[in-house]
């Protein structure tokens, strides 16, 4: 969440993170390896193979306008089934294939396609390698040509061979399909066959050549923390429930890939330098994200310096916003505060208890035009969350902080999350975090800045998929995205569900930046970047 019409210089600038990786180690004899066509590597790995074949449908589609993108007039066109690149795709009634036989002819043959699908859990060792920290290269090669998923993503980048996509007749792809790698870590792997030369009509089948993970030591494969990437697109899907979505969202969309390796990233804001702030409350860091110059670490301990930290999930900082004189307001998970960063570097305590007993742990924050800070207070920074023993409120409060003093606004939701206002400030949205009842609530802003009583504006609860709802943000027509199942959910200004954005990875906040009608999502693991068509607050 953020301010808004702020300003705020550059205060820190601690370790630089690199800009993507060394790659000449690739080339390198790994330290060891899997083969994924045998048992033995099969059963290493947890995994199992399993196959579909693909077939070619017909779609309703847009034809193109003079602008080269989708138009409004309607056309047809040719898709393929089953759509099952995404991880969270089920792929349990499928064949399952034993490793043995990969090399088999599959698809009836000429112009074909099909899937290959297989999750593998890291092991702690490889023979006598110890995998944690090291790095996982995924190698196949198909008769003819594959497209690799990893985790639900398809990056593609302009003049890409290889890797991801198809590099040529029969050759290799080979790519980083893991970082940092913790032992027990599972990676979705979802290879799209391709029986060629298509022009030819081709007179054989798809069948797999090769299958292997490579692991690479720390030590050689550098880095292993977080990077930023040469900016490059990955796929995305756009359901569109009702036609004013066009306006919100491209007919092409495009969805960038900016920096990736992170634990769990959250709370981002725009800053008017130019440059993203966001906080990793697994890693309690806070990085900045400047393009075309990379990645760094903005600030460490950014919201726990206590010497117990290994009890906590997410001690560090959450939810960040900009105040009217340029400081970093900061949502502290472990300190369970609320504090202010300045331009000098220096950091002073605004608020952490309420009528003497301590907040839970501040999660997401907004700051009001007229300087007050309004803040979710859920315990998801606690150890043990709701059964904490250090838990001293016995409810989960939505507060403002203004002029130092700290009013308790509304405590009728288990798990306040995300938070923002309208346009005009008239209404507060706030996301409740709650597997039981998905909702965003709308309070009513009283002239004073309070609240009145909220009202349902959305429930997400019958919706498929296990995510609860996380961050908010409204646009210049009262739209609101929102975290929620199985995506980003757009909604009107009347409450109607417009459609959903599905990323590789679910993004649990975002923020508005560069010309103001991008969305910069903050998306477990990965940094994304997604133009629209309507500015944002």
């Amino acid at each position: 969440m953020t301010g808004r019409g702020l300003l705020l210089p550059l205060i820190l600038a601690a370790a630089p993170v690199t800009w993507g990786a060394d790659p000449r180690w690739l080339e390198e004899k790994p330290d060891a390896t899997i083969d994924l066509t045998t048992l033995e590597g099969v059963a290493q790995v947890k995994g199992e193979w399993r196959y579909h074949d693909v077939a070619i449908v017909e779609r309703a589609f847009r034809a193109a306008g003079p602008d080269g993108q989708p138009s409004a007039t309607p056309n047809k066109a040719y898709d393929y089934e089953p759509k099952a690149g995404w991880a969270d795709y089920d792929d349990s009634s499928w064949q399952v294939l034993a490793p043995s036989d990969l090399d088999a002819r599959l698809t009836p043959g000429k112009v074909s396609f099909n899937w290959y699908r297989v999750r593998i859990t890291v092991p702690e060792r490889v023979g006598t390698f110890e995998t944690t920290g090291g790095t996982a290269v995924f190698e196949t090669s198909l008769d003819d040509y594959a497209e690799v998923w990893v985790d639900g993503e398809l990056p593609r980048a302009l003049g890409q061979s290889g890797g991801s996509v198809v590099k040529g007749w029969n050759a290799s792809n080979r790519l980083v399909i893991g970082r940092n790698l913790k032992p027990g870590q599972r990676i979705q792997l979802a290879v799209f066959g391709i029986n060629g030369p298509i022009s030819a009509s081709p007179t054989n089948y798809i069948w797999m050549r090769l299958a292997k993970l490579d692991f690479y030591s720390k030590e050689r494969s550098g880095n292993s923390g977080p990077v930023a990437v040469q900016p490059h697109e990955v796929n995305i899907d756009v359901v569109r429930i009702d036609p004013a979505i066009d306006r919100i969202v491209p007919l092409n969309p495009k969805l960038f890939k900016l920096a990736d390796g992170f634990r769990f990233i959250e709370g981002p804001v725009w800053t008017s330098d130019g440059h993203l702030l966001f906080s990793d409350p697994n890693e309690n860091a806070i990085y900045e994200y400047v393009p075309d110059d990379g990645l760094r670490v903005f600030r460490e301990k950014s919201g726990y310096d206590g010497a117990d930290i290994a009890r906590y999930h997410q001690p560090g900082s959450n939810g960040l916003g900009l105040d009217k004189e340029g400081g970093l307001v900061i949502a502290e998970h472990g300190n369970r505060r609320i504090s202010r960063l300045g331009k000098d570097g220096s950091l002073d305590l605004l608020a952490d208890r309420y009528r003497g007993k301590r907040l839970n742990s501040p999660n997401d924050l907004i700051v009001k035009s007229d300087g007050s800070i309004y803040f979710t207070d859920p315990p998801f920074g606690l150890p043990d969350v709701y059964e904490d023993p250090a838990k001293e409120l016995d409810f989960s409060g939505i507060y403002r902080l203004r002029q130092g003093e700290l009013e308790l606004l509304a405590n009728d939701l288990i798990g306040p999350n995300g938070i923002d206002f309208s346009p005009t400030e008239d209404f507060l949205y706030v996301a409740n975090w709650d597997p039981k009842r998905k909702v965003v609530m709308r309070y009513p802003v009283e002239p004073d800045g309070t609240l009145g009583n909220g009202d349902l504006f959305y429930d997400m609860t019958a919706a498929p998929g296990e995510e609860a709802l996380d961050g908010l943000e409204v646009d210049v027509e009262g739209n609101l995205y929102v975290s929620g199942p199985g995506g980003i959910w757009i909604l009107s200004p009347e409450g109607a569900h417009l459609g959903t954005i599905r990323t590789p990875r679910l993004p649990a906040n975002f923020a508005w930046g560069d010309d103001g009608k991008t969305l910069y999502l903050t998306a477990r693991t990965t940094l994304y970047r997604l133009p629209l068509l309507v500015p944002g607050l």
